[in-house]
């Protein structure tokens, strides 16, 4: 048996009930939060419910399904979110071909900072929006 990790990124927000959720994913039935008949790119997992807490992902596809909150944590990170200049250094390096680790010593970054590049790297990344 090989073992695989998922590659695509998703996006995700976490159930809250309220209206304007049911209405933006179409939901029906307030108490068990079922997805409509008429709705094909919501697919729900498991028992068919969205609890509040539990998260609504949208895939690659624009599909969406239900992740309860446990299984969301065991199995999810939120991309880091990193500078601006730092993205286009990523970019720069991996478009040239460069080792992680050129990368590591034109910029001297510290150790946390390295971690998050790593992470941001491999994982991929959000850039933080300019104040």
């Amino acid at each position: 048996m090989k073992v695989y990790r998922n590659t695509a990124t998703i996006k995700a927000e976490q159930f809250d009930g309220s209206d304007e959720m049911i209405d933006k994913y179409e939901l029906i039935d307030a108490g068990t939060m079922l997805g409509t008949h008429h709705s094909p790119e919501l697919y729900l997992t498991g028992s068919g419910k969205v609890d509040v807490g539990d998260w609504i992902a949208t895939g690659v596809n624009g599909e969406y399904w239900a992740i309860a909150d446990d299984v969301f944590k065991k199995t999810y990170a939120e991309l880091p979110v990193i500078p601006k200049v730092w993205g286009n250094a990523i970019e720069e390096f991996k478009a040239n071909h460069y080792k992680l680790s050129e990368l590591f010593n034109e910029w001297g970054w510290n150790y946390d900072e390295q971690e998050l590049i790593v992470r941001a790297w491999l994982d991929g990344y959000v850039v933080e929006e300019e104040k």
